[in-house]
């Protein structure tokens, strides 16, 4: 039986998207103009652009679903890409789903989530004997209450089954979810030691670390981001340690080296919507992970990935999705 590459667990959620002309003050009106039920989360975002990267990539979906008409809708989705095997799926209450506003004009977005049924997600809930040789990619902390649970030994849930992975010899990888509350020490924090790799982006690495990444301007602080990448790396991430930004992505490897690479300069149009860029980036990264590359080259990958997502044809397989560099420039 062909061994799985890939297995992703985690948040399983249906956005209901509204396009409004704006955001209304507090007890105005604002019309909604349309409404589209989209996938979202980490399992269907990281596992479609697996399969669009490579559709021969065996992927093990795991988590769960409501017995609902949204949890149906996630696994006709899903079915579509043959290499995404749900038989790890489980339905229970109410899909979890996130209203998101977005303002038609702008392509801003406002978001407001119902934490459903992938808050069950537990330990034994992963399929550690099938997945052997797969790299487990687990997400998001912050957005899963039954992993943010706290574990007398461990710290966390989440950190408790990313140890009960590694100690079944299960790469491991996890992702985070940004929000603007105090919880990261306590709840990502005890993830990292029992983490391959971690993928998070400026803001998350910054309120992970308590080194702020940007000014009260938004401006990138360059010079900080090696010495965010080893904090990362110094709280106990195995492998890869990665941040990644609109402007750049970096990272510390496996030999404590520190690696960056500029992302593409889009041209006026190119950008369709910025939904998923963050997910398809650790598609990528984790895509080349898995075939032996070293960091420069998964950077280098990531970033085209997450840029092919950004376009109005999406993501293509990764030969097409590197053409990319042949097109375009890398930012000054």
């Amino acid at each position: 039986m062909e061994k799985y590459k890939f297995a992703l667990a985690g948040n399983i959620i249906v956005d209901a998207v509204k396009y409004i002309d704006f955001l209304p003050e507090k007890l105005q009106l604002s019309a909604i103009e349309r409404v589209e039920n989209q996938l979202g989360g980490l399992v269907n975002n990281v596992g479609r652009t697996l399969a669009k990267l490579d559709p021969a990539a065996k992927t093990a979906v795991i988590g769960w679903i409501g017995e609902d008409a949204e949890g149906d809708f996630v696994l006709r989705e899903l079915a579509k890409y043959p290499c995404l095997d749900t038989r790890f799926v489980k339905r229970q209450g109410k899909t979890s789903f996130t209203d998101v506003f977005t303002l038609i004009r702008t392509g801003e977005r406002t978001f407001f989530t119902y934490k459903g049924a992938d808050s069950l997600l537990a330990p034994e809930d992963i399929p550690y004997a099938e997945i052997q040789g797969a790299i487990l990619h687990m997400g998001y902390a912050l957005l899963l209450s039954g992993m943010d649970a706290p574990d007398a030994e461990y710290g966390t849930v989440l950190a408790r089954t990313l140890a009960m992975a590694r100690e079944r010899g299960i790469i491991t990888s996890v992702d985070v979810v940004s929000e603007s509350g105090d919880r990261f020490e306590r709840v990502v924090r005890p993830a990292l030691k029992h983490a391959d790799y971690l993928t998070v982006n400026d803001y998350e690495a910054g309120r992970i670390t308590g080194i702020p990444l940007r000014d009260a301007q938004e401006n990138l602080q360059m010079e900080r981001l090696p010495q965010v990448c080893r904090a990362l790396k110094d709280m106990g991430v195995k492998r890869w340690a990665v941040v990644h930004m609109p402007e750049i992505a970096c990272g510390v490897d496996e030999e404590g080296r520190y690696w960056e690479a500029k992302s593409l300069n889009l041209p006026k149009g190119f950008i369709k919507s910025s939904v998923g860029a963050g997910d398809a980036f650790v598609a990528g990264l984790l895509y080349e992970a898995q075939r032996g590359s070293n960091m420069p080259a998964a950077l280098r990958a990531a970033n085209a990935v997450a840029a092919s997502c950004l376009s109005q044809e999406g993501v293509q397989p990764m030969s097409e999705v590197m053409k990319l560099y042949d097109r375009f420039p890398v930012r000054v």
